[in-house]
């Protein structure tokens, strides 16, 4: 199945401005294209979205992503040097998931100490 730039920003919550933009950049494989020069996607370049989507929410910068797709490119070889990139990466967002931890720990605490504070106005006279 293919899709056209509008389908694929639609359910990939992507703007055709950065499909074009990571194309550019070589995040992305350049697209295939219709006998009237319209991009066409397929299921692998939805699959390259997500992953390109993916890395980004972990904060790994553009110049990295495109490290791990030139990788990715030159086949399974590369393997090793991926799975470094990917435990890497993984590492840091295990730090980040436990600071936030920490952090919605302390706002349940202090809102515990609110509620029992607003409880104990509730009961006054």
């Amino acid at each position: 199945m293919t899709y056209t730039v509008k389908e694929i920003s639609q359910k990939m919550g992507i703007s055709p401005y950065t499909l074009r933009f990571y194309e550019k950049e070589g995040v992305l494989p350049v697209v295939e294209r219709n006998a009237s020069g319209a991009r066409m996607f397929n299921e692998h370049y939805l699959d390259c979205i997500e992953m390109v989507q993916a890395l980004r929410s972990t904060g790994l910068p553009l110049a990295e992503i495109k490290e791990y797709v030139e990788l990715y490119k030159s086949g399974d070889s590369t393997l090793p040097e991926r799975r470094i990139m990917l435990a890497h990466q993984k590492s840091k967002v295990e730090e980040q998931i436990s600071l936030l931890m920490k952090t919605l720990e302390k706002l349940n605490y202090k809102l515990a100490l609110i509620d029992a504070q607003d409880n104990k106005f509730e009961k006054l006279p």
